[in-house]
């Protein structure tokens, strides 16, 4: 079965170039009608210039497809709201925002600024929300939405030099754990895309033979899953160089500790089993908790009913 988006609209951040110039482009070959939005910056987040905006919606354009460009600067939810009043205006619908716009400021946790992290922290996971947030209400009205939201290998296993890139990046996907909760009763999902791919981004960071494999066209695939109708929920997909893989955060089974043993030293002791086997993708917070008072109770001789 061919997936397409016909009558659909999607908003994609960040895409005058790399990965989301690509994502923009395959919606709108697959029948979306796109909102391709770019500042225009710098990979550290400087300047402004529409020209990149505008030469992915002629693109569109030269392919049959329908789309406008937008230059907001997602780290300001006013300049947000219009992108998506102006799509609404103009389409009346939003189906697919794909959270893509990013920047860069690589230096280690010594040298790095406040500044730094502050910057980073607010494109990628306020930017983010702020993006999510102007379409929330939109898609839960037409009971259909899919959003993505772009994680990364540095907030996933830690990347050295990426400090605030990271955190921001696990930051999206605590976001998508909760929100694929509050927007399944409404049917929209959320899913978090790990890319790995050679762009302006990544230059200089990755060996040039790597590079050459790591194209955007070779990630552009799981977005293009993750938003279909049909697509899963709740999950963190990684692509890069046509590979594919899902990457869960997963809890030991753990174990529960008498009183006498409940101390740093009986933790010490027990370490072995508290922190090997029995891994699993806990599917809410709850779980945890439930999961814990019940290896306690059972430790207790507590009957459960």
């Amino acid at each position: 079965m061919t997936i397409r988006y016909d009558g659909k609209v999607a908003i994609v951040t960040g895409a005058g170039g790399g990965l989301g110039r690509c994502h923009a482009i395959e919606l709108a070959k697959r029948g979306a009608k796109v909102v391709v939005n770019d500042l225009g910056g710098s990979v550290s987040g400087e300047g402004a210039d529409s020209e990149a905006s505008m030469t992915v919606v002629a693109e569109i354009e030269a392919l049959g497809g329908e789309a406008m460009a937008h230059g907001a600067n997602v780290a300001d939810l006013a300049q947000v709201e219009d992108m998506v009043a102006q799509a609404m205006a103009r389409w009346g619908r939003i189906d697919i925002l794909v959270n893509n716009a990013g920047i860069l400021r690589d230096k280690s946790f010594s040298k790095g600024t406040v500044e730094d992290f502050r910057l980073v922290a607010e494109v990628h996971l306020m930017g983010t929300m702020h993006c999510t947030k102007a379409c929330w209400e939109i898609m839960k009205g037409q009971e259909y939405g899919r959003i993505v939201v772009t994680s990364s290998s540095s907030g996933l296993y830690g990347n050295f030099g990426q400090t605030n890139y990271g955190a921001a990046k696990m930051g999206v996907v605590g976001m998508m754990n909760t929100l694929a909760q509050e927007g399944a009763k409404y049917n929209v999902k959320i899913n978090a895309l790990a890319p790995t791919a050679g762009t302006r981004m990544t230059e200089g960071l990755i060996d040039e033979k790597a590079f050459a494999m790591l194209t955007p066209d070779t990630v552009t695939p799981a977005v293009l899953f993750l938003v279909s109708e049909d697509a899963p929920t709740r999950t963190i997909l990684a692509a890069g160089a046509g590979a594919f893989a899902v990457a869960k955060i997963v809890e030991t089974e753990g174990m529960w500790l008498p009183e006498s043993e409940q101390t740093p030293e009986g933790i010490a002791a027990n370490w072995a089993q508290i922190s090997d086997g029995g891994e699993r993708a806990l599917q809410a917070g709850f779980e945890q908790s439930i999961k814990m008072v019940g290896q306690a109770m059972e430790g207790l001789g507590i009957d459960p009913n």
